[in-house]
């Protein structure tokens, strides 16, 4: 296999930033809705997207640079996950137009709200899943800041649902990838993990491992 170098000290952070987001494939997109102090609702989507702890149950997203959603955040400590679904891929990306911050991104882009349980920020109307998050914490790294929320409520739509668990299928997830790529689900595969008192002695083709 012959490769091919990438030193980040003799780069730029710009041409860095981009091999990074194209070999850390797919992300998972947070699409954030935030209220600025001037009730004005902001609508985001950042590729930077995780969860961070299971107990308590916080999900975090990196604002790459100062953006409106994190300037919010910070003023009002309460914002909505929403999840991004490719039917409103459209959407999803025009959301992330660099709008004034006195421009509501629901507005320019004609998406309907729909009223918060527990945060102040709305929801997406219609995303299947939003996640309700009151700020934990910061942390800043270099030229980004992480976004640490702890969720307050969940709802998911039953149209997903498969009992209580979301069926991934009609979720159907955007996702991005690098330059102006984005990702939709490919086909899906079930596998367990195997557990050490079920392994079977080798793994793949038999004897394959054996000492």
């Amino acid at each position: 296999m012959v490769r091919k170098d990438f030193d980040p000290a003799q780069m730029s952070s710009k041409d860095f930033y981009q091999l990074l987001t194209a070999v850390v494939v797919p992300r998972p997109i947070a699409w954030v809705s935030t209220t600025s102090v001037d009730g004005v609702d902001n609508l985001a989507p950042h590729s930077f997207y995780t969860v961070a702890s299971v107990d308590p149950p916080i999900v975090q997203f990196t604002s790459v640079g100062e953006k409106d959603s994190l300037r919010n955040i910070q003023a009002r400590g309460e914002f909505v996950v929403n999840l991004t679904p490719a039917s409103l891929f459209e959407e999803v990306n025009a959301t992330g137009t660099d709008f004034p911050a006195a421009v509501s991104e629901f507005d320019a882009v004609g998406l309907s709200r729909e009223s918060s349980t527990v945060v102040g920020p709305p929801r997406v109307k219609d995303s299947p899943v939003a996640l309700e998050c009151q700020l934990h914490s910061f942390l800043e790294l270099g030229n980004c800041t992480l976004v640490f929320g702890r969720v307050v409520y969940a709802v998911v739509s039953a149209g997903v649902l498969d009992g209580d668990h979301p069926q991934i299928d009609l979720l159907e997830p955007l996702s991005r990838l690098g330059r102006d790529e984005w990702g939709k689900l490919g086909p899906i595969q079930e596998l367990r993990r195997i557990r050490a008192k079920d392994w079977p002695g080798h793994f793949g083709a038999a004897g394959q491992g054996d000492i």
